[in-house]
């Protein structure tokens, strides 16, 4: 570390505790890496929890001039969110979030996820107005700071025509709150040179005819490249241009605290469909036609990107025999009402009816119908990703024309990257708003691909400046990529004028210096980020971020991303040779950060853009460090009816020994000797279940006359019991045979269960042989029980469901117990809800499965209070990390005792879950099987399915 950074560090460490200061290579690495395809490794990185810390840091930065870097989510792909000096990443203390009366507006601290912003608003049917493409991932402040906007927000409702009032921190440390009069008055005095410098700055802007002309003509598109100068001929009041200018600076002027939205409509009906043009020609001038109309949304998708989803699950067929000229547009209209909505579809047909089309023209309300044809256009970016070369990055560029001149520059586009050499660059995007979006795919490894690359940001400059005065950023923000063309697009007088605005606000130029305005012409070549191959499990990753948001392990060490760009920097250095000790200190070190502390429960895979579930990378890992326990693997697998036994018999010890010495000795002792053992011990919570009642043998009576169902009860469930104090003693077996039962079902027990397992507690430690020994004999073994598949399986453990539900005999019809119960039990069951509170944990493997509403559901028939805890996605328990990484866990879990506090039970799908669960909630957690046997009680007078109707079904 530089000199001036380890005194920087150290008057840190005044303020901010050393676990928040992070200095190792390998996290600096980490933490320091965006979605662009930049890399600079930060020499400090911070986490900051308050604004009294934000303000703390900024006067020291500006004493001492060291520049900073403010970062949310990192999802930015234009490089605004790196450095090579300090990086200031946002904690919990930033997810704050206040509703206003009606809903009309809500204030957001900048940690807050957009789509989470979303959810809160929901039940208003409102929104915030920007809904970029990221909003599951992305949050506020990143949004903001870009002024980002998206598919249906066109410029009328993006961060800088929604904003209400701002908190925000200059770069001397200076706090003002806009809402708040006090705050404005003392801003005004302390701050009088500065309100006055912009006040002259724009009347100067207004009074010059052909600057405030040029700065109108810019923003009649969408437009983010440079400084907001809108707000100085929009706004009069300097503190009204003031906050306006802090939208989409890119953290260069100043910190975003807290912001006001006023929010939008958020109707409920929606129609969308997808029109297919034989020519580009007759698909821009519908876009025109379209634009007076009530569309929410007009995606245009060229043929070539047409072609790189053709052959996904879902595409209608005639895609693939498309002319070679073809274009669709993805059009979406939205009302509060179905009358309303049928309105607006048949003006919007009738606005194009005249046009020729290769396909009739039909808008479609199902919901599943449409979600296939936004499945189109949000599969575009990911099918560049999946496919490319190992060792190449995917860029997505993002430029803005007038409407009238769409078809003109889209092949305007595609000359030039035929003079370039990209055939399989698409072209997509927001038609109308004239904002397109190209994705292509670059390796910057030799001389001429970095050639071919300059010389395509060449002249896709000079083409959108030159022929169209289009916008060169329409809403991904400027960065460092497009810095040096700033002057280009809006000329000296209002580059200068930028100059200004940035000299005035950060005179010491510490706030992200060298984005959004760089005097460097060839910054956007230098610094590029390596690929290099590491795993193929990995190697299509493009290091967007998608999967942090639901990773347990995102504030207690590295996420799914971190982990590649780890794994890919340690596969990097063993290819070159060229630093070996560092290559060491990276191994060692990501032992911990990046397999240890793995839930690998797969849930970034769920938000991944390729598909990757980096747990497979981890499991790979584990594998290979776990190789030589192979054979003592194999032998608890052939052995499991006596490792079940066993692991009974240690929980009844446990038990007993909490019943005879209480809690609080136990904990004394039992953490003692985890202590003492180095950690070896598992830890032991008030949580810890006790043993399960044993399980019966028998099958049932076959002549009963009723409907027959297998019953799979998972090991966890036959071992572990409900824990001390719980509400329900029984196991979840004999509750589930009750609910069974009184729905009607004989229940059937496989013979040879005890033995049994799905091979999850093998395949997580990377046993792979073991796994599948375990899981092939499970399916010998239902196989035998249903009758080679004519009864249907009931399992009672999400986990083991996704496991057997991924490689199972295809013959054997496996039902996860939410599936089960919706589809089967429910018709037969009258549901009385109860009045007290219930907390919902929907389990990773119940995501995946795509039962999270489902689960909801069944929750909220039985309570009318259904609290699905905010933050939480994975509880990070993953099997047994829970009693030996006790702290994944627990940092997964940070904020759900304050979610839950008003509850006194909770449900979800998994007995190991529900450990966790318990412990950090303080609440009993117990399966959802639990509640829906106690609100349940038989419907009279049903008609029963037979075997053969659950086969149909």
């Amino acid at each position: 570390m530089k000199p001036a950074y380890s005194a920087f560090l150290q008057e840190l460490a005044a303020f901010i505790p050393e676990t928040r200061l992070i200095t190792d290579p390998l996290r600096t690495l980490a933490y320091g890496t965006d979605a662009s395809f930049y890399r600079l490794v930060p020499q400090i990185v911070v986490r900051v929890e308050s604004e009294q810390e934000i303000i703390q840091l900024l006067r020291l930065a500006a004493a001492q001039q060291i520049p900073v870097t403010f970062r949310a989510a990192g999802t930015s792909l234009s490089g605004q969110a790196v450095t090579d000096s300090v990086l200031v990443q946002l904690g919990d203390g930033w997810k704050g979030h206040r509703l206003h009366k009606d809903a009309s507006m809500i204030s957001l601290q900048p940690g807050v996820i957009g789509g989470h912003a979303n959810r809160y608003l929901a039940p208003f049917n409102r929104k915030i107005g920007p809904d970029p493409a990221s909003i599951n991932s992305a949050m506020i402040g990143g949004i903001a700071a870009n002024n980002a906007s998206g598919m249906c927000c066109g410029t009328a409702q993006n961060s800088f025509n929604t904003l209400a009032s701002m908190r925000l921190i200059l770069a001397d440390g200076t706090l003002l709150d806009t809402a708040q009069p006090d705050s404005v008055a003392a801003f005004r005095k302390s701050h009088r040179i500065l309100l006055q410098t912009l006040d002259s700055l724009a009347r100067q802007t207004r009074e010059n005819t052909a600057l405030h002309q040029r700065i109108a003509h810019k923003y009649r598109l969408k437009n983010t490249t440079g400084y907001a100068l809108n707000a100085l001929t929009e706004h009069e009041d300097p503190v009204e241009i003031l906050q306006h200018l802090m939208i989409g600076s890119e953290g260069t002027l100043g910190f975003m605290a807290e912001i006001t939205y006023n929010t939008v409509n958020d109707h409920p009906y929606k129609a969308s469909t997808l029109i297919f043009f034989e020519q580009l020609q007759g698909c821009c001038e519908a876009v025109a036609l379209l634009k007076p109309t009530p569309v929410a949304a007009v995606e245009l998708i060229d043929r070539a990107g047409l072609r790189s989803v053709e052959n996904k699950p879902g595409m209608p067929d005639f895609i693939q025999q498309l002319p070679a000229g073809a274009t669709a547009l993805l059009v979406e209209t939205r009302a509060a009402s179905p009358d309303e909505l049928a309105q607006q579809v048949s003006v919007i047909s009738a606005a194009i009816a005249h046009l020729p089309v290769l396909e009739p023209v039909r808008f479609s309300t199902d919901t599943t119908e449409c979600a296939q044809y936004w499945a189109i256009r949000k599969g575009l970016f990911p099918a560049v990703g999946a496919v490319r070369e190992t060792g190449t990055t995917v860029i997505i560029e993002d430029v803005a024309f007038p409407v009238e001149r769409l078809a003109d520059a889209v092949a305007d586009l595609h000359r030039i990257f035929q003079k370039w050499d990209y055939p399989d660059a698409l072209i997509f995007g927001h038609a109308l708003e004239g904002n397109l979006h190209f994705v292509f795919t670059q390796a910057f490894d030799t001389p001429d691909a970095l050639r071919r690359y300059e010389g395509l940001m060449d002249d896709v400059a000079q083409m959108v400046v030159g022929r169209y005065d289009g916008s060169l950023k329409a809403e991904h923000g400027t960065g460092r990529n497009m810095a040096p063309y700033v002057e280009l697009e809006w000329g000296e007088d209002a580059y200068q004028l930028m100059w200004q605005l940035k000299e005035l606000l950060d005179p010491l130029n510490i706030l992200n210096p060298g984005v959004l305005l760089n005097r460097d012409p060839r910054v956007h070549l230098d610094n590029l980020k390596p690929m290099p191959a590491a795993n193929p499990i990995i190697d299509k990753c493009i290091e967007c971020g998608f999967c942090e948001a639901s990773c347990p392990s995102r504030d207690l060490t590295l996420t799914p991303r971190q982990r590649i760009v780890i794994w890919r920097e340690i596969a990097r250095l063993e290819a070159s040779g060229e630093d070996p000790q560092r290559l060491a200190l990276m191994r060692q070190d990501y032992r911990y950060q990046g397999t240890d502390t793995c839930a690998a429960c797969g849930l970034c895979s769920t938000s991944c853009p390729v598909g990757i579930n980096t747990g497979d990378l981890t499991r790979a890992i584990r594998s290979r460090d776990n190789e030589n326990r192979t054979r003592f693997a194999q032998w608890l697998a052939a052995h499991y009816g006596g490792v079940n036994k066993g692991s009974r018999i240690a929980l009844r010890l446990a038990d007993s020994a909490h019943g005879l010495i209480g809690t609080s000795a136990m904990r004394t002792l039992t953490g003692t000797m985890r202590k003492i053992s180095a950690e070896r011990i598992p830890l032991w919570t008030e949580a810890m279940p006790g043993p399960a009642a044993k399980m019966p043998v028998a099958p049932a009576q076959p002549d009963s006359g009723r409907p027959r169902v297998v019953y799979l009860p998972s090991c966890a469930s036959r071992t572990m019991g409900p824990a001390r104090g719980s509400q329900d003693n029984r196991s979840l077996a004999q509750v589930t045979e009750a609910l069974l039962r009184k729905a009607g079902y004989e229940v059937i027990y496989p013979q040879g269960l005890e033995a049994q397992c799905c091979g999850m507690p093998f395949q997580s430690k990377g046993m792979f042989g073991a796994a599948d020994f375990k899981r092939d004999e499970t399916a010998r073994m239902l196989l035998v029980a249903t009758d080679n598949g004519t009864l249907p399986v009931y399992s009672d453990t999400s986990p083991c469901s996704l496991r057997l539900k991924e490689s199972l005999d295809s013959r054997i019809r496996l039902y996860d117990s939410v599936e089960f119960i919706d589809q089967f039990l429910l018709p037969h069951l009258d549901i009385e809800p109860q009045d007290e509170p219930v907390a919902l944990h929907v389990t990773c493997s119940a995501s995946r499965m795509g039962q999270a509403e489902v689960l909801k559901r069944l929750a909220g028939l039985c309570t009318r209070k259904l609290v699905v805890p905010d933050q939480i996605s994975c509880c990070g328990f993953a099997g047994d990390k829970g009693f030996t990484t006790p702290e994944l866990n627990a940092s997964a879990l940070r904020t759900l005792k304050t979610s839950v506090q008003h509850c006194r039970q909770g449900v979800s799908t998994s007995r190991t879950c529900e450990i966790g669960l318990t412990h950090h909630s303080g609440i009993d957690y117990q399966s959802i099987v639990y509640l829906l046997d106690r609100c349940s009680r038989p419907r009279e007078q049903q008609t029963m399915p037979t075997d053969q109707d659950m086969r149909r079904a």
